[in-house]
């Protein structure tokens, strides 16, 4: 089959031939291997992004541009915080666990970083913070580690992982559409994967 030079022709989609789709979440237990390799290798500043991705739900637009005093009481890392999100021009709040406070802290504590500084700074002295294309990059090193392919992965699957967690506890669809900062419930319904008239009954049934 010939395969068609997409930069020669610009009008073909980029991902064309390419498996595209929704990231599947993380399993709670793939969570654990993740973190548990990372804190073995003592790699801090992932450990830090890769907590803080799952607790924040954020975009990875909106992660990567983190600074310390998004997070930070003083030299404390807060148990919640309030982003305004770049996509949508809405503030998100969100719950940090003790666990990711800590893996923060020592980030921050090894990094000498001040409460202006990016939370992630670049590795590409162009850019000032991490980019959502070196996330994504550093993101497949972690699931290749645990024996996960990385084609069934992406930075959604950090800002999904959470969410999905949460919804199939409670079923509550509201709140999850609060955690993501979504204007609309479509929106969270398709994020979740789960069928539309399913979950607006759901989310009626929650409001009486």
């Amino acid at each position: 089959m010939q395969e068609t030079n997409t930069a020669a022709n610009p009008n073909v989609p980029w991902n064309k031939g390419k498996l595209v789709g929704q990231k599947a979440p993380f399993k709670p237990q793939e969570v654990w291997a993740i973190r548990v390799r990372l804190q073995m290798e003592h790699r801090a500043l992932e450990l830090a992004l890769f907590d803080l991705g799952i607790d924040s739900k954020l975009r990875a637009c909106d992660l990567v541009k983190l600074r310390v005093r998004d997070v930070c009481h003083g030299d404390r890392v807060a148990s919640r915080a309030t982003v305004l999100q770049q996509k949508t021009q809405r503030p998100v709040q969100f719950e940090i666990s003790p666990a990711t406070r800590e893996a923060v802290e020592v980030w921050i504590r090894k990094a000498g970083l001040k409460s202006d500084d990016y939370l992630f700074p670049s590795r590409v002295h162009r850019s000032p913070h991490l980019g959502t294309r070196q996330y994504a990059r550093i993101l497949d090193g972690w699931v290749s580690s645990v024996g996960l392919d990385p084609a069934d992965y992406g930075t959604h699957s950090m800002r999904r992982t959470k969410a999905s967690l949460i919804y199939r506890r409670t079923k509550n669809l509201r709140a999850v559409q609060l955690l993501l900062g979504h204007s609309k419930l479509e929106s969270t319904v398709r994020y979740l994967g789960i069928e539309i008239d399913d979950a607006l009954e759901l989310a009626e049934q929650t409001d009486v």
